[in-house]
């Protein structure tokens, strides 16, 4: 082989090396020769046209990529999935924040979206809620007051305020020194008519006759046969505890021997009239009895009233010459719609026994009198 033949490369061979270095090509007819243009030797020629069909690449070129053809619509090697993924996050952050502005803006004063007060029209402060406050109850027709009655012996009273529970009275109101006497009575067909409910009993006609005349005629042997069929004393003691009662005692055996002070017989009023004594079953039925107390024994403290408001007043009244003392025990008391009252004496006897009770029974009534309340007409 010749000079020229190692240096110079047929047309007509594709893919032979021609005699390149960093991308130059090199071409002489002789090594010691000079071409047409009169370059000497080695001298560097203009690279050759990039569309050279004799060019070989000067990189190497990338491998296929082996295993299972790409999925359809995948690019660079990651999926079109992984894009959408991404979409799908970005789009839910943007929601979960829209919805955490719309809920601050609930606490925004004057936000369209906001639960409180609103701004006015004209952008001034938010005027806040008026809530008119419910009025206050009417005036009770009786009050604290000095009170000054011609009597001999003891005698106290109490008045029990049912919308506040407050109770005031004379100074000795806490004084346990007078027995209830037939007083005692409501109470009696009270916790009878309670325990019968408790028991899923109803009273036979007869009972509920018997339980009429003890209130209404104060009738003392339907007192006994209640007394009796409620346990006797310990019926006492009932109401000792249920009523909350502080100063009172039971006599074993008798119940006309209750003891009991004018602060304690306003609680047990509260306790006949919020329906503690009877039940919710049977108390409109004792307060009825007591309104329609008739006889000897409608008199007292409601007597210091209207007629018209005398009549809705369910009373009770005890009057009794003990053998044990000979003195005389009674005793007033009366419910009304927001307040209860007490008046308790125990006085010798001075005359004949109408006299005496005649004395009793205006005492109440004077009592009630002079603590009778302007402001409520």
């Amino acid at each position: 082989m010749t000079t020229d033949e190692r240096w110079s490369t047929a047309p007509d061979q594709p893919g032979a090396r021609s005699g390149s270095a960093g991308g130059s090509t090199y071409r002489s007819g002789s090594i010691y020769g000079s071409n047409a243009s009169g370059r000497g030797r080695g001298d560097r020629v203009d690279a050759p046209d990039r569309h050279d069909p004799y060019r070989q690449p000067d990189y190497a070129p990338r491998p296929r990529r082996s295993g299972p053809p790409r999925p359809p619509g995948s690019y660079g090697g990651r999926p079109r999935r992984r894009r959408n993924r991404t979409l799908q996050i970005i789009i839910g952050l943007m929601v979960v924040g829209l919805v955490a502005i719309g809920a601050g803006l609930k606490f925004v004063p004057g936000s369209p979206l906001g639960t409180g007060p609103r701004l006015s029209s004209t952008g001034d402060a938010p005027t806040p809620a008026v809530t008119t406050p419910p009025p206050p109850p009417p005036p009770l027709p009786f009050h604290e007051a000095p009170v000054n009655v011609d009597t001999k012996g003891f005698m106290s009273w109490a008045l029990l305020d049912r919308n506040t529970g407050e109770i005031v009275g004379s100074a000795n109101f806490t004084e346990a020194k007078s027995t209830t006497a037939s007083m005692i009575k409501a109470w009696l067909a009270s916790d009878y008519l309670r325990r019968a409910g408790e028991k899923g009993e109803t009273p036979s006609k007869s009972r509920l006759a018997d339980l009429e005349i003890m209130i209404r005629d104060s009738d003392n042997n339907a007192a006994t046969r209640t007394y009796n069929a409620n346990g006797k004393t310990a019926s006492i003691q009932r109401l000792i505890t249920m009523c909350g009662l502080t100063e009172s005692k039971a006599t074993a055996g008798q119940w006309s021997r209750t003891y009991v002070s004018a602060r304690d017989t306003v609680r047990m009023g509260l306790c006949i009239g919020d329906g503690r004594a009877a039940g919710p079953t049977w108390t409109p039925w004792v307060l009825d009895m007591m309104r329609q107390v008739r006889g000897i024994g409608d008199f007292g403290i409601r007597k210091a009233l209207p007629a018209d408001q005398s009549a809705q007043v369910a009373i009770k009244n005890g009057w009794l010459l003990r053998d044990e003392d000979h003195l005389w025990h009674t005793s007033c008391m009366a419910i009304g719609k927001d307040w209860v009252m007490a008046v308790l004496q125990r006085y010798p006897p001075t005359a004949g026994w109408n006299t005496d009770f005649e004395h009793t029974r205006q005492v109440c009534q004077e009592v009630a009198t002079q603590l009778r309340n302007p402001a409520a007409g």
